[in-house]
């Protein structure tokens, strides 16, 4: 049960359960409070740029579990935004911290903590951590270890998009070097990620991507990740996919956009096919072909990271693999993460504003 103590300088005392639920513990006179941090509170769930306030908060002193981590670097990814705003699944109670990944270093541990030690990096593995800040005091469980060697940034953004294309291709369904995988939002951070690690594998990939006035500059980069084939929507919905250049029908399909996109990634599925439905870009329902259900015996399933730690929460050893997985191939060269737009702690509303754009980069707040 992750319990974290925080005091809003403008507000009530809370303490944080797992999940962002308040959770029973001792009275505020238990703990010799003497650390602060600066954080990015939301008080209500509304417009981004008049509701997030950069406030001090006060730390507790350790308790035996407990880690203190300066955070080093934290992204603004959607599932972020959707928070705020009050739309995603998870609606910690208020006021709260934002932010659901990151990166920081453990200054300071409890007598009774184990595996993590001053100077290493560790990164959250649960959503609602609260990461814009630059420091917090929680429970050693709450926390997994990530290699010095990466980059500031690699470590900041590891946790969520990489995981997500690592656990879509090695669980969903059964794959061999030479199996062709199709998606769309290939462009996007998990797609990318999805091309550079199905290519570890000896996979194939077909990618899809929306038309945009730069796409011949983005099927470029995508091909230099190892992508097989990159082709527009409308390509691919005229008919204009050159038949796909002879690669296999896939056997998989993974579906972040939703709408007559999910509908094409369908179209092109062999017999017996899976599709992974784990985002919704374009915010339309998912059209899916009768026949292609009827005929072809496809599967449709969704997948959802957060949901998946959660059910694998009693097993911190499965989640530790994952995470130094994932890290070594980074380390490796293998993966490399998407561009991102380092943006220094105090200009968080300018990386708010550029998250909510179409098309924008990673912004990744630096403490």
């Amino acid at each position: 049960m992750r319990r974290v103590l925080v005091r809003f300088t403008q507000g009530r005392e809370l303490l944080l359960g797992q999940r962002g639920r308040q959770a029973p513990g001792p009275g505020i006179g238990a703990f010799h409070l003497h650390h602060t941090c600066s954080a990015l509170v939301y008080r209500h769930h509304g417009d981004l740029l008049d509701l997030v306030r950069m406030e001090q908060m006060s730390l507790p002193a350790l308790g035996p579990h407990s880690i203190r981590l300066k955070m080093l670097a934290a992204p603004i990814n959607p599932a972020d935004i959707n928070m705020l705003q009050g739309t995603y699944p998870i609606r910690p109670p208020l006021p709260s911290v934002g932010g659901n990944e990151g990166v920081g270093e453990v200054v300071e541990v409890g007598s009774d903590v184990i595996n993590l030690r001053p100077g290493n990096w560790a990164i959250p593995w649960d959503a609602g951590f609260g990461t814009w800040r630059t420091e917090v005091v929680c429970e050693e469980e709450d926390l997994l270890q990530v290699p010095r060697q990466l980059s500031v940034l690699e470590a900041a953004t590891v946790a969520v998009n990489p995981c997500t294309a690592y656990r879509m291709l090695h669980d969903v369904t059964q794959l061999s070097p030479g199996s062709c995988v199709i998606q769309n939002g290939a462009n996007s951070a998990v797609g990318q990620a999805v091309i550079q690690i199905a290519s570890t594998l000896g996979l194939k990939t077909i990618n899809i991507i929306r038309d945009r006035a730069n796409q011949q500059e983005v099927k470029e980069e995508l091909k230099h990740m190892g992508a097989d084939l990159v082709v527009t929507e409308e390509e691919l919905y005229n008919g204009r996919g050159q038949a796909l250049q002879g690669l296999p029908r896939p056997v998989l399909g993974l579906n972040c956009v939703g709408g007559r996109s999910g509908g094409l990634v369908l179209a092109q599925l062999r017999e017996g096919a899976t599709m992974v439905t784990y985002g919704g870009m374009s915010r339309k329902p998912l059209l899916v072909p009768t026949g292609c259900l009827i005929f072809n015996n496809l599967k449709l399933r969704g997948f959802w990271m957060t949901q998946w730690k959660r059910d694998n929460r009693h097993d911190m050893m499965r989640l530790q693999n994952m995470v130094t997985a994932v890290c070594g191939l980074l380390l490796s060269g293998k993966l490399r993460p998407p561009r991102c737009v380092p943006v220094p702690f105090s200009q968080y509303r300018q990386a708010l504003q550029a998250t909510s754009h179409a098309h924008s980069r990673k912004h990744v707040l630096m403490m």
